[in-house]
């Protein structure tokens, strides 16, 4: 926890878990959104605070809060891991929308005994956890996938997102293709009904439920994960193949995505072919209008946003996200002229 409060600093957030928007600062880019891209978009606020003296003040709130706080022109930007539509993007005040870097959502569990890649599941199993219907750890189903293991008798204690989140949604989303009762009785959004469980605001809050709770089982960004040295599992993908969540297998599972033909950038990696394929496998969104109220400000993010594109790289890797491949960052890059200001002059 003393990395992700350093993190926390060196992006200089003001009640990063807040939800009343935060005025930056003279010299600061003000955001908002998306608890899973936070722990990159600090090392990479810290870095470029270093080289240019301009700040980042994100307010890591989840998807929920980013995009509200967008549409009311509150932030520069807003920051989400459910992708919006074309049509979402015009009736939330002709937003542009873009990929940010990808990434993976990994259950994770504090299982005495038990470590980081020993517990395999697999998507019903999984789904039958949250559901309610496995209500204990050494259930037949969990046995069945993991006959090598001492499993305890003990009660699942299920962890889940309490905030309107884009990290549930793209959970919530792959249940929804793996099991019919899922989508039935639950569905995907990023706010749920969940049949069991204690509720935990962001990533972060996940993170420590799980960490403090015996026999509990979450689900978090993967670098949320490694910072906290959480118990990671592995998932058995659409292949057959149980894999680990790293930033080979995201790249494994964002191989198949088209972006030049994704109408809006809208794309989502779930559940997608291939061996090596981390089975939930996310991408995270910027969000700005596409006429500016203050151009400078928007200038300066635009500009972030390209060193990061440029320079954060060997960064992300170092988390286990996954950089955006360099013809999609030319393609987002060459859309940016269209963000005009209050004249109809391109901001960039």
């Amino acid at each position: 926890m003393q990395k992700m409060t350093k993190l926390m600093r060196a992006v200089g957030v003001a009640g990063a878990l807040g939800l009343a928007a935060v005025t930056a600062f003279a010299g600061e880019i003000s955001g908002a959104g998306a608890t899973f891209p936070y722990p990159i978009y600090a090392k990479w606020a810290d870095a470029y605070k270093k080289e240019t003296g301009i700040g980042l003040n994100y307010q890591s709130i989840g998807s929920g809060g980013g995009i509200k706080q967008i549409k009311a022109r509150t932030v520069t930007f807003g920051a989400s891991d459910k992708p919006l539509t074309e049509q979402e993007l015009e009736k939330a005040g002709n937003l542009m929308q873009w990929p940010m870097v990808m990434g993976g959502i990994v259950p994770v569990v504090n299982l005495p005994g038990i470590h980081s890649d020993q517990l395999t599941l697999d998507g019903t199993t999984l789904s039958r956890i949250f559901l309610g219907e496995i209500t204990k750890w050494n259930d037949p189903a969990l046995r069945k996938l993991n006959p090598g293991l001492k499993l305890p008798s003990a009660a699942i204690a299920v962890v889940h997102r309490s905030d309107g989140s884009g990290t549930t949604f793209n959970f919530t989303n792959y249940l929804s293709k793996v099991s019919e009762s899922w989508k039935t009785n639950v569905g995907e959004a990023t706010s749920v009904q969940w049949p069991v469980g204690i509720g935990a605001k962001g990533n972060e809050g996940v993170a420590n439920n799980v960490q403090q709770t015996k026999n509990s089982i979450g689900y978090v960004e993967t670098a949320y994960a490694k910072q906290n040295k959480l118990t990671t599992t592995r998932m058995v993908n659409k292949a057959g193949k149980a894999v680990s969540a790293t930033a080979d297998s995201v790249q494994a599972a964002a191989a198949n995505a088209d972006w030049a033909h994704a109408p809006g950038f809208f794309q989502i990696i779930t559940d997608q072919p291939g061996d090596a394929s981390w089975p939930i496998s996310a991408s995270t969104f910027i969000l700005m209008p596409m006429q500016v109220r203050d151009a400078n400000a928007s200038r300066e993010a635009l500009k972030f946003f390209s060193w990061c594109y440029a320079h954060g790289d060997a960064a992300a890797a170092g988390l286990d996200y996954v950089p955006m491949p360099a013809n999609v960052k030319k393609l987002v890059e060459s859309r940016w002229k269209e963000i005009k200001d209050a004249d109809g002059k391109p901001v960039l």
